[in-house]
């Protein structure tokens, strides 16, 4: 029989949140997370706007000798981690370390880093570099910290697909159970490129949007008036269990992962196919493997970036698979409040999903004021609404044509 998997803990920090209660307690508000840049300078750039996470002190989770060691990914990834582990009740010993694993995405690693280090290259030169400056840089290490943090010693690596990072991750660490590899997995993902390089280099792609006049309802996905998605920070992860390892100690069990699936369009190096059918192949594949049909599902959190190019492709796609209006579950888009996370964005918002499933409600897609005619399925706009939730979607792409779509249950005890 395959094992099941189940998520026993989440942790998370957010532009609306700096931990689980907090980010859903401002999805329930409808809050945008989005404001002026404050990490540096924007003025000379096209956006001075970005979904910045605010208050946060590292040292709340690590010691002060090693933060200031340790890039701001890295700073959030383990502080997630030790929200998620504390929610879980998993303590990791002698007894278990060997079967516990880590897997971190990051798209983008330790740019701030780099980009401090680079400028200290030019003004002082070579001999003043930080010894610190690769694992601090390395997408990697924030899988790897969170394993010595942990003591977590099974298996443990990095995800980097774009925008997909974590949600690969995700469904890696799931399959990695299903296997008998691991009895345990701290998966998800961290993002902080919130930087002058990181903002002029999506300026330099047009990907950014420059409504720079109200910062807040930047983020507008599935809107007409969308001019591209806006740079969010943070982190997201969940502890993910073998089902019967999770009952034997008596974890608290949130959701149950039931399908996971991953494509690539083969089309281009940012955009997505403009049929959607990589989109919807993944979307299809999840369903499969889930033994799950259309009808069975009651919402998709969307990748939705509010980018002109992408938002109609996945409508197309969800279409393709479920039908119009009438028949296709709700959709929504949780950038439109906290951005986009980048690597980061699979977890957090595989967290809103969950979220959704034990609170019985759809997550809004705030500032859709003027509908996109090609965007026109139900996308719970501007407020949340009460509906049962037994199965909901996550769907992820990132640049070079990859998706991924995960699949997440309510619990329950025969599984069927």
């Amino acid at each position: 029989m395959e094992r099941r998997v189940v998520v026993t803990g989440m942790g998370v920090v957010s532009p609306i949140g700096l931990n689980v209660p907090e980010l859903w307690e401002g999805v329930l508000a409808s809050r945008s997370g989005v404001g002026p840049i404050s990490l540096f300078d924007a003025s000379r750039h096209d956006t001075h706007f970005a979904a910045e996470v605010k208050g946060f002190d590292p040292t709340q989770a690590m010691d002060r000798k090693e933060a200031r060691r340790t890039d701001r990914f890295v700073q959030f990834a383990v502080a997630a981690t030790m929200e998620a582990l504390r929610n879980s009740g998993l303590v990791i010993d002698t007894t278990n370390r060997d079967e516990v694993g880590v897997f971190m995405a990051s798209g983008i690693g330790g740019i701030a880093t780099l980009s401090e280090q680079m400028d200290v290259l030019r003004s002082r030169g070579p001999g003043h570099i930080s010894p610190f400056l690769i694992p601090a840089m390395i997408t990697n290490l924030a899988a790897g910290q969170v394993s010595i943090t942990t003591g977590a010693r099974g298996p443990s690596f990095c995800t980097t697909s774009a925008c997909a990072s974590s949600a690969h991750a995700i469904g890696e660490a799931v399959e990695t159970i299903r296997r008998g590899w691991a009895r345990a997995i701290i998966a998800g993902g961290s993002e902080a490129s919130i930087t002058a390089i990181g903002i002029a280099g999506f300026n330099a792609m047009r990907a950014l949007s420059t409504r720079n006049d109200d910062p807040t309802t930047a983020s507008r996905p599935f809107d007409a008036d969308r001019d591209g998605f806006v740079m969010g920070e943070g982190a997201g992860v969940l502890v993910l269990e073998d089902l019967d390892y999770a009952l034997q100690r008596g974890a608290p069990i949130l959701a149950e992962i039931v399908g996971y699936a991953a494509t690539s369009d083969a089309y281009h190096i940012s955009n997505l196919s403009e049929d959607g059918e990589g989109v919807a192949r993944a979307i299809r594949l999840t369903l499969q493997r889930a033994g799950l049909h259309p009808g069975d599902v009651d919402y998709i959190n969307a990748h939705a970036t509010s980018t002109p190019a992408g938002d109609p492709v996945e409508t197309a796609a969800i279409k393709a698979i479920f039908g119009g209006r009438s028949s296709a579950p709700p959709v929504s888009a949780s950038k439109s409040q906290f951005g986009h996370l980048l690597g980061a964005a699979g977890a957090v918002e595989s967290i809103v999903s969950i979220l959704a499933i034990q609170h019985g409600q759809l997550p809004p897609t705030i500032n859709l004021h003027n509908p996109d005619p090609a965007c026109d399925l139900d996308y719970v706009p501007n407020t949340p609404r009460s509906a049962p939730i037994e199965v909901a979607l996550s769907n992820s792409f990132g640049f070079g044509g990859h998706n991924v779509c995960v699949a997440f249950r309510r619990y329950r005890e025969t599984g069927a």
